[in-house]
């Protein structure tokens, strides 16, 4: 088993189910190295000290907390734990909710929730459990040196923990002014149902896989151009194609627009629908033929 991030128990009642936490995602980023422009030597960044500007050793390097201007108190792995130890260990629950209840915008990250051998029954019966009622939990956990709200919901037949940001760190509507003072505009009824209209004919299930980060392919599409044509050698990649202009500041008759987008969106799906139905029909033929073969 991969590393895991931390390790304790899910702290159930009098119940304390042992697990540790796993990644629930994997990153897909391309990694730029920083280079000098001149030899193409890769840049290296060294923790210096502020006082002589020499070079500190990473095990001379402690953390501080600066309570006054120039003035630290060091705070070491140790004291992290001394802070609240139970709280380092345990996955505390407090309350269960309705998963629906939880407002999106305190969704933040996912970790798997992994059985350790002697809590495996408690876990399975968590999950179990979770499922009949429909809830999820809430608690509260410290992974490294931060606390964290999360919620425990189902996956499955297992427990993910979802980190959870705290109501302090989301910024409500009216709390922005960037978002406050913007005036509403009036529309139609009209403009509406058109909108809903489009809005009906984009409507499809959510499936998750037919989502890709094709900015990363484009960006490899470049690179692989490069490297076949070696390095230091220009490559014509033609112009940078100019972005569309907007209507920034003028205010536009949406029904036009709306329609226009109506047109295409049925133009899209009838072709789409022609191009399936002969390939249905192959499909419900070669099945015939092995009904018959057999």
């Amino acid at each position: 088993m991969a590393g895991s991030i931390w390790k304790g128990s899910i702290s159930f009642g009098l119940l304390n189910i042992p697990v540790s936490l796993q990644k629930a995602q994997e990153g897909n980023d391309l990694h730029f190295s920083m280079l000098d422009g001149k030899d193409l030597s890769p840049i290296k960044y060294k923790k210096v000290s502020g006082k002589d500007g020499k070079e500190v050793p990473w095990n001379r390097i402690v953390k501080g907390y600066e309570y006054e201007k120039g003035q630290f108190v060091i705070i070491d792995k140790d004291d992290f734990k001394r802070a609240n130890p139970k709280a380092t260990q345990t996955i505390d629950i407090e309350d269960f909710v309705d998963l629906e209840e939880i407002d999106p915008m305190f969704l933040e990250k996912p970790y798997y929730l992994v059985p350790q051998k002697n809590g495996i029954k408690g876990y399975f019966l968590l999950a179990e459990a979770l499922k009949k009622s429909r809830k999820v939990a809430i608690a509260k956990v410290i992974i490294r040196t931060k606390q964290h709200l999360g919620a425990i919901m189902t996956r499955g037949d297992y427990l993910i923990l979802e980190i959870l940001r705290f109501s302090h760190e989301v910024l409500e509507v009216d709390e922005v002014e960037y978002l406050s003072d913007i005036q509403r505009p009036k529309f139609s009824a009209k403009e509406v149902k058109m909108a809903q209209e489009l809005i009906d004919g984009m409507t499809g299930k959510w499936k998750p896989e037919q989502y890709k980060d094709t900015y990363n392919d484009d960006i490899m599409k470049i690179i692989n151009l490069k490297i076949e044509a070696g390095e230091g050698k220009e490559v014509d990649l033609g112009e940078i194609p100019k972005a569309e202009k907007g209507n920034t500041g003028v205010v536009v008759d949406l029904m036009p627009l709306l329609k226009k987008s109506l047109e295409e969106k049925k133009k899209a799906k009838s072709s789409t629908s022609s191009r399936a139905a002969p390939a249905s029909k192959k499909k419900t033929a070669k099945k015939t033929a092995r009904k018959r073969a057999s």
